[in-house]
This record gives structure tokens, C-alpha cells and sequence, in this order.
């Protein structure tokens, strides 16, 4: 249940019209990086997460709603960005605020042309309100979102959203001098990277979280570093020396063409990683059973309910939450120990 407070949580505002700069905007309403983007995808991926892990299905929910409200933000800074610019022009022109930005009737068909050069569907499909486009009018599309169905998975991907919308907000601010709308992009930015911690975080208390989903990586191709840009390549922490959190190696391979040959493509490895790969089937077939667990001691008996709803709101607030998925998580837990 979602409930709308009318005052937004950072209390947007706007010196002046600008609609080059409003057309800039759209971009974080409905575009690939935007607040939309963020607030479905944290939003799908909470469903997924309900049962086997309600804990982070609160902090999905949670981040995913103020992403709405980021949405709101941006779009009324859009709306105010656009003022003078929709079907009451001229009345709107006799205001205050557009007197301020305008000198005229000259200057008064100069933002309207302004505003129509940076993005027609202002004036003739919204009438001077936003649209769930980005900047270049093309619609909001549902393949901007990443929900896997694996937590770890979706908590990375989450980790990269938050960065790039990060940076998107560091480059909208070059992009206007209006100090008030700097001051909404500082807080949006802002919390871009309080969130990326809120996941990284929530990714530090699931273990094991790599790899990533079920089964274990080869042993025989994880070390392997191919010399792809001969005659050297420039040697790092990736590519020699231990490899991060492995306890193992970098096999680094100069010549790549050789190795693939004098090893039949890679089928006939010059050492023997029998051991390893004995290992690694057995850890496969504990982490899905793990898995599989997971999923089936979260699903509850009977019939299944979404809620339990408490008799009033006071019980709701005092009292701690238990259901199935939570008393799951517990049993996880306790397995993964032993």
C-alpha cells in the first residue's frame, strides 16, 4: 500500500524557465538511467526477494518507493523548468516569474521556439508537461530494468544503476546555472550514492555471494589471463600475482594462439585438475540443494498469503514481524552454518 505525501521529500525549485534545460531533465524521468528505471527495478526485484529474503524485500521496497519520489522531484522541476510554456502562455507571460525571464514579445516567442526546438512534444502532445521519454523523445522502455531472480545478481546490477545515475546527475549540473536546481540535482546525486552503499551492504550479508547464483566456476579456465593485445599486455592486480579474495594465482598466457593449439583447443590441459573439479561438483551439488531450499522452506503451507495483517495499527508498529519467509530466512541461516 502506498501512501502520497503531497510535500516532496526535497522541496524543489526553480529561479527561472529554462526548457533547454527542462528537455536535459527528462532524461532522469524517463530515460534509461532515470528515476523510473531505478524505482522498477528495485520494485521487481523486491517481489522476488519476499520469501527467501524478506529482510531485503523491506530495503528493496523501501529504496524502490523513494526512487518514486525522486521521480516526482524531477518531474516538478521539469514542470516549473516549463512555465509560460504550455497553453496559457499568455497569460502565463504577465506573471511575475516569466516577466523575469523575458523582455517583450520578441523574447516571449523566443522561449516558445526554445521550448519547441528542444523537444516539440512540450507543446504539441503534453502541453508543457513532462513524458515518460528521455531527452531525445524516445518512450520509457521496459528492457531498461535488470531483476535476474538472483539476488546477488540483482544487488551488483543495483550497484551499477546507482553509479550511472549517479554520474548522469554530476553532468546535469554542468548543464544549467540556476543555483535552486543545483541544489535538487546535489540531493538526487546524493542519495544515488547513499543508496549504492544501502546494497552494498545488504550484498556483504549474503553468503556465499560468488559466484554469483548457482554453480562453481571452472577450475580449469577461472586463473587464465589471455595475452589478447601481443606483444605484451600491461601486467596489474588482474592479470598476475594472487587473484582477489581466490587464494589463487593468475595463470598468465603470453601466446594465446600457441596455448590453444598445443592444448587441442583447450581440451587437453597440461596439468591435472582432477582434484579441483571433484571438489567443484560436490560444492555445485551442495549450493543447489542450498538453493532449492531456500526457495521451498520460504514457500508457506497452504494457502499462500502475501500479508499478514495485524488487528490494528498499533500492533502493527509494537509488534515483531513473523511469518513464514521470515522464520525461512532463520532456517537458511542455521543450514548454511552447519
Amino acid at each position: 500500500m502506498f501512501y502520497h505525501i503531497k510535500d516532496l521529500q526535497f522541496n524543489a525549485r526553480v529561479s527561472k524557465p529554462d526548457p533547454r534545460f527542462a528537455n536535459i531533465l527528462l532524461e532522469q524521468f524517463g530515460g534509461e538511467n532515470g528515476e523510473l528505471a531505478a524505482a522498477m527495478q528495485y520494485f521487481t526485484q523486491a517481489i522476488g526477494a519476499k520469501m527467501p529474503h524478506p529482510d531485503k524485500y523491506d530495503m528493496l521496497m523501501d529504496i524502490a518507493i523513494e526512487e518514486f519520489s525522486h521521480l516526482e522531484i524531477v518531474g516538478a522541476t521539469i514542470q516549473m523548468l516549463l512555465k509560460g510554456v504550455n497553453g496559457e502562455l499568455k497569460d502565463a507571460a504577465d506573471q511575475s516569474e516569466i516577466m523575469l525571464a523575458m523582455d517583450g514579445s520578441d523574447a516571449r516567442e523566443s522561449l516558445i521556439h526554445q521550448a519547441l526546438k528542444a523537444n516539440p512534444q512540450f507543446d504539441i502532445l503534453s502541453g508543457g508537461g513532462p513524458r515518460l521519454t528521455n531527452s531525445q523523445g524516445i518512450p520509457w522502455c521496459a528492457s531498461y530494468i535488470h531483476s535476474n531472480g538472483d539476488l546477488t545478481v540483482d544487488l551488483r546490477s543495483n550497484l551499477a544503476s546507482e553509479s550511472r545515475a549517479k554520474l548522469v546527475y554530476e553532468h546535469l549540473m554542468k548543464f544549467t546555472d540556476d543555483p535552486y536546481v543545483k541544489d535538487t540535482l546535489s540531493f538526487l546525486m546524493t542519495r544515488e550514492v547513499a543508496h549504492y552503499k544501502m546494497f552494498e551492504a545488504a550484498l556483504s550479508t549474503i553468503e556465499p555471494n560468488f559466484p554469483p547464483a548457482v554453480l562453481q566456476a571452472d577450475p580449469r579456465f577461472t586463473q587464465q589471463y589471455f595475452n589478447m593485445s601481443p606483444p605484451e599486455s600491461v601486467k596489474g592486480p588482474w592479470n598476475e600475482g594472487e587473484m582477489p579474495n581466490m587464494g589463487k594465482d593468475w595463470n598468465y598466457i603470453e601466446d594465446p594462439i600457441a596455448y590453444v593449439a598445443s592444448t587441442k583447443g583447450q581440451t587437453e590441459l597440461p596439468q591435472d585438475m582432477s582434484k579441483e573439479m571433484a571438489q567443484t561438483e560436490k560444492l555445485d551439488k551442495k549450493m543447489s540443494k542450498l538453493k532449492s531450499e531456500e526457495v521451498k522452506v520460504a514457500d508457506p503451507e497452504g494457502v499462500a498469503q502475501w500479508s499478514n495483517y495485524a488487528s490494528n495499527v498499533s500492533d502493527t508498529l509494537d509488534k515483531p514481524v513473523t511469518s513464514t519467509a521470515k522464520n525461512a530466512d532463520a532456517t537458511i541461516k542455521n543450514k548454511k552454518n552447519k
